[in-house]
């Protein structure tokens, strides 16, 4: 069953400018007004680890302000971060930008365990990827802003050219979510809904049983064995 689910007009006219014009910082901001919290800040991996492994991070670092992952590990998942923090209903903003031919992703409610050896078996996934000159060819679902193997973008999406940063969004309250990319709403779905399980089970994800079931878990950015650069990351729960 649907659930019906209204922005409040707050997330609507003012997500915009809200994320992308706040200065640099040395500490995790944290604005009691709005209730935004930097989990990014701008010179450490604080509060980041390598997914389902303890210790120094590996395959990123930080460059000029931005987290950068550098694409060196070689297994799947062996590179992803995600966030000491686990996270239910919330919205999520940051700017990104890859290099030519570069693939990576925002991934969210991610489960740890010996149980599961990616993020991507549990978490649903914001696409970061280059459209343009990625050297294979993309289907719809595959593309920049999608909700991964599950819904593609609308006819909203502008793409920032290779090298530039993009502004995105998620928001996830009470399984209703919406994608934005630089100010557009580009996807919008039911979690759990009937369209929604016959999507899980008859795709990409119908031998992967745990995926998008979990209603709360970690951040995740993705090394697809790629370059690709995030930088003002700010969460407000909701």
């Amino acid at each position: 069953m649907k659930t019906q689910f209204k922005l409040p007009v707050f997330l609507m006219i003012g997500a915009a400018s809200l994320a992308f014009t706040l200065p640099k910082h040395d500490k995790p901001i944290v604005s009691k007004a709005t209730g935004w919290i930097s989990i990014f800040d701008g010179k450490t991996l604080k509060g980041w680890h390598n997914y389902n492994k303890s210790g120094p991070v590996k395959s990123w670092e930080v460059e000029d302000g931005a987290l950068v992952c550098l694409g060196t590990a070689k297994d799947a998942s062996g590179g992803d971060i995600v966030t000491d923090k686990k996270y239910t209903d919330f919205e999520l903003k940051w700017e990104w930008k890859v290099d030519k031919g570069s693939n990576s992703g925002v991934l969210y409610h991610v489960q740890e365990g010996p149980k599961w050896h990616g993020t991507y078996e549990t978490g649903p996934e914001y696409q970061i990827i280059d459209d343009v000159t990625f050297p294979e060819h993309l289907e719809n679902w595959q593309q920049a802003g999608a909700d991964y193997a599950m819904h593609p973008a609308n006819d909203q999406k502008v793409l920032k050219p290779v090298g530039e940063w993009n502004q995105s969004r998620i928001v996830f309250k009470k399984g209703h979510v919406e994608h934005w990319l630089n100010g557009k709403k580009i996807v919008e779905f039911e979690a759990w809904s009937d369209d929604w399980n016959k999507k899980r089970t008859e795709g990409k994800w119908k031998d992967y049983p745990d995926y998008g079931k979990a209603k709360t878990g970690e951040i995740a950015l993705q090394d697809h064995g790629d370059k690709a650069y995030y930088k003002n990351i700010f969460i407000r729960e909701l």
